[in-house]
């Protein structure tokens, strides 16, 4: 008999993407995660995974991973890059004062890794200025939240979506940057015939395929709808009167404000350029209903006047008593897997620890009397430290000598790059710990320390919902990677503050935060987060920790999946704060120069700046090079046409990528993605066009509200290259070009390749490229070239002359880079790029089963006229769900193309 095989042994996660903070179930055989799905047993997801974190484990494998430390540009050991680090940290803080050195955080670290680096910084170096990448997403409803309910808390859960009689989307696009939750709500509105959902956004976006209404606003005039919301209700008779009497206070400021900048409905839709009647609609079901969530996200906060829109939106629910109920409050969703773990910490720079602010009364002195630890005793600041923007124009100045940042990529992230910069290449010390090889900011750093990534790290993390979940370590970090407590407390140790930092575990790490959170936390002034109910348990507890909302109290130890239930608030008065809001315009001014008004975000299969999911080839194809999306009339005024290129400037920028033209978008605006940088396109980075206004209560940088001018880049030639893995050269010349964008495949690197340089001599141009010789090309048509290099049998590149429109399918060229040497037969196709008679799938739609266009559009026409039908015989569709509005669009294209096809004959016959 043959023994049955032992089955993998398989761990419960969190994904380390959007903050969802979906549950994963890892499968690990012979060292490696084989394999990923959705825990079913995880209530944020229940066993979804979108695409991203369905491919995390096709994103692991040391290839691309930063294995050793780096002193000076050149590899060292451990001990002699910490033992720079101490001494070098030591005499510039010893010569120009201890609050010359700075951290700068990321929402990708784990709870514990936050906890330590916000202890070393506030409370031993003694230096407010610690801030966090959560500064460039969720600042301002961390501070819409804080002056109406008195602490950083998210009243409700994610079951409050599918509860609802009404979920009002303002500037979240959820199907693409939270496409789990898209799918729960949009379950839920099948199950429920009676929910309505209303979208607001200057873009229609895929979520609006379950939208009963759209609100295509004007961008930036948010304030000013949910003022005229605010004085609606109060004018028909929708106010909570008892509620408002016991439970807030503000309201009649609040409601002269909105009635002063939104006097009638059809002032509002004037303000905000659009249909008063679908306004009124709007404000109609938002009044008439009881159980109304309004979930927000970028759209509203990264803006100048951020904060007020967020308190404009609570505001309405405020005085419609719509919180503190299943299926109702203002719910912001957050971007990042653990911004609200690292603001749990104090990991922003106006916070101390456990949600305690400076100017909360005795917290100092509470702080630093628990952090002291036998004769050490810590020296924390009396004031808050500089904001993400302000921190970096102090490294400019030269009041900032050092910086540690962790987890994060500021030299691309950050709006007005340039600037960004230039305070980096300034700065005396720049540490960097970071677990992959090349990113934008390393060419910055004195001092490089390599950082475990996920499938590695332990620790815990917080979603949008207050869900502590723990992401669990599945392997070994590789190389000389250290978990980035380990790196933190080892620095700590040689500062002489080792007493305080003895930890051996995550779980002591953690265990000290959640005694903190219960620390003299009781009767007047007590802080919302508590999770001392969790201290003390042990590692055994840690380690099964279940997921659990906070608060986790001894009174609740199971933790509270809804807040404000009562009507009991934070505040000093234990009231909610109704605050009076009058609507700014963005800062950054449209002009006859620069007309067009810019947005950026997130697209479906990437994340932030693609350190992660370019290494997973499959999740390049829905969107490969950097885009620049626009309003077809926007187009033809510029003189371009869809896939053209084009040149995007601004004040202090210029950004290049390739059109996509889309009637939604709204005329005089444009749309790019935030996630290209140097390592992965010429100029594409979309911080460039932006400047740094920031929300002045906030802090949070107004990246939606761009202005920019766009013009064709007119090149004299583009190229499509792909080389073999491992065959790519040092430098490569083709980087001054006026456009390029590199795109990871399974076995090679694709190209994108353009400039207004005319090439008179093709196979010496690909000599200067590669340093190879041509071995196999073809010139036939007048402006196309075609050529590739075979070497012992091997396909070694291939290069295409002409637009990427004439680009055949590249699966089957793909495929040729995976052999050891290629056919005879297919010696003789590789030029034409595919087989004889094979047929080019199109761009990918359905990214989790690698379906194209045109093979949807041919199942169309042989009878599939429901997505159903679509999935049953190709399969798309029928996984994570994120292509299903795509799908659904191209249904109706082809629909209509079919209409119009007949019309003609109707009309003969």
């Amino acid at each position: 008999m043959h023994e049955a095989s032992c089955p993998a042994p398989s761990t419960n996660t969190t994904c380390p993407y959007c903050g969802v903070g979906c549950g994963v179930t890892a499968t690990v055989r012979d060292g490696r995660v084989e394999a990923v799905e959705g825990d079913p047993t995880h209530p944020a997801n229940f066993g979804r995974l979108c695409v991203k974190g369905s491919a995390l484990h096709e994103t692991l494998g040391e290839q691309g991973r930063l294995l050793t430390p780096r002193l000076d540009g050149k590899l060292a050991s451990w001990e002699a890059a910490l033992a720079a680090l101490t001494e070098r940290l030591t005499a510039l803080q010893a010569t120009h004062g201890r609050e010359t050195v700075a951290a700068y955080l990321s929402g990708q670290l784990l709870t514990e890794d936050y906890y330590v680096a916000n202890k070393l910084f506030k409370g031993f170096l003694g230096t407010p200025h610690l801030d966090t990448n959560s500064r460039l997403c969720m600042a301002s409803a961390v501070a819409g939240y804080k002056r109406a309910f008195g602490a950083d808390a998210v009243p409700g859960n994610y079951e409050d979506l599918e509860e609802a009689e009404l979920v009002v989307l303002a500037g979240s696009n959820l199907a693409w940057n939270h496409p789990v939750l898209y799918q729960r709500l949009k379950l839920a509105k099948e199950r429920n015939p009676l929910m309505r959902v209303v979208v607001i956004d200057p873009r229609v976006t895929d979520t609006c395929e379950i939208a009963d209404l759209y609100l295509g606003i004007q961008p930036g005039s948010d304030a000013t709808l949910f003022n005229g919301l605010l004085a609606f209700m109060a004018e028909r008779g929708h106010v909570d009167t008892r509620y408002l009497k016991r439970h807030t206070e503000g309201f009649l400021d609040a409601l002269e404000a909105a009635r002063k900048s939104a006097p009638s409905v059809a002032a509002v839709a004037a303000a905000c350029d659009i249909d008063a009647e679908r306004l009124e609609t709007f404000y109609y079901w938002f009044a008439r209903h009881l159980h109304v969530v309004t979930l927000y996200s970028q759209g509203v906060n990264q803006s100048t006047s951020g904060t007020d829109k967020c308190n404009a939106i609570i505001n309405c629910h405020l005085v419609g008593g719509k919180l503190g109920l299943p299926g109702a409050g203002p719910f912001s969703i957050t971007g990042q897997p653990n911004a609200m773990g690292g603001r749990e910490v104090g990991g922003l720079a106006n916070q101390l620890a456990a949600h305690m602010d400076y100017h909360t009364p005795g917290a100092i002195d509470r702080v630093t009397r628990f952090w002291a630890t036998g004769s050490l005793a810590p020296c924390l600041p009396e004031a808050p430290g500089h904001k993400a923007i302000e921190l970096f124009e102090a490294i400019e100045r030269g009041e900032i000598t050092v910086l540690w940042v962790m987890a994060t990529n500021p030299a691309v992230s950050l709006p007005d790059a340039a600037r960004v910069r230039r305070a980096l290449a300034k700065c005396p010390l720049v540490i960097v710990s970071e677990c992959v090889a090349n990113t934008d900011m390393l060419a910055y750093a004195d001092i490089v320390l390599p950082a475990s990534g996920w499938s590695e790290k332990d620790g815990t993390v917080t979603n949008s919902e207050r869900r502590i979940s723990r992401q669990r370590g599945l392997l070994p970090p590789p190389g000389e990677a250290r978990h980035d407590w380990q790196i933190i407390c080892e620095v700590a140790t040689r500062l002489g503050f080792g007493e305080a930092f003895g930890y051996n575990h995550p779980w002591e790490i953690f265990d000290e935060h959640a005694r903190l959170s219960g620390f003299e936390n009781a009767g007047v002034g007590k802080r919302l987060f508590d999770i001392s109910a969790l201290a003390g348990r042990g590692r055994a507890a840690y380690d099964a920790l279940a997921p659990v909302q906070w608060p986790v109290t001894r009174a609740a130890a199971r933790g509270t999946a809804r807040l404000f239930e009562e009507g009991e608030f934070a505040t000093p008065s234990g009231r909610a704060r109704l605050v009076a809001v009058t609507p700014r315009e963005p800062e950054q001014s449209l002009s006859a120069r620069y007309p067009l008004r810019l947005n950026t975000g997130r697209i479906r299969d990437q994340w932030h700046t693609m350190t992660r999911t370019a290494r997973a080839p499959r999740l390049m194809n829905h969107r490969a090079e950097p885009f620049v999306e626009l309003h077809p009339a926007d187009a033809d005024k510029a003189g371009l046409v869809d896939q053209d290129l084009a040149r995007l400037t601004a004040p202090d920028g210029e950004y290049r990528a390739r059109v996509r033209l889309s009637n939604a978008q709204r005329r005089g605006e444009a749309f790019i993605p935030m996630h290209w940088s140097d390592q992965f396109t010429g100029a594409g980075r979309s911080g460039a066009l932006l400047s740094g206004r920031t929300d002045p209560v906030s802090g949070q940088p107004e990246t939606k509200h761009g202005a920019v001018s766009v013009s064709a880049l007119a090149p004299a030639w583009q190229a499509t290259l792909m080389i073999r893995d491992g065959a790519e050269p040092e430098g490569a010349a083709w980087q001054a070009l006026d456009y390029w964008a590199r795109i990871p495949m399974a076995g090679c690197t694709r190209w994108q390749l353009a400039s207004t340089r005319p090439v008179d001599d093709w196979p010496a141009e690909i000599e200067a490229w590669l340093g190879a010789s041509v071995t196999l090309f073809s010139d036939a048509a007048a402006g196309r070239f075609r050529a590739a290099g075979v070497y012992n049998g091997r396909l070694s590149w291939w290069l295409m002359v002409g637009p990427p429109q004439e680009l055949p399918g590249t699966g089957w060229l793909q495929s040729r880079f995976n052999e050891d040497a290629l056919s005879a037969n297919q010696r003789r196709r590789v030029l034409a790029g595919c087989d004889s008679g094979a047929r080019d799938a199109g761009p990918v739609v359905c990214s989790c089963h690698q379906v194209g266009r045109q093979t949807i559009i041919e199942a169309i026409h042989a009878g599939d006229q429901s997505v159903e039908a679509l999935g049953a015989r190709l399969a798309c569709g029928t996984q994570c769900g994120s292509c299903l509005p795509e799908l659904k669009s191209l249904l109706e294209e082809e629909r209509g193309r079919a209409r119009s096809e007949q019309a003609p004959a109707t009309q003969l016959a």
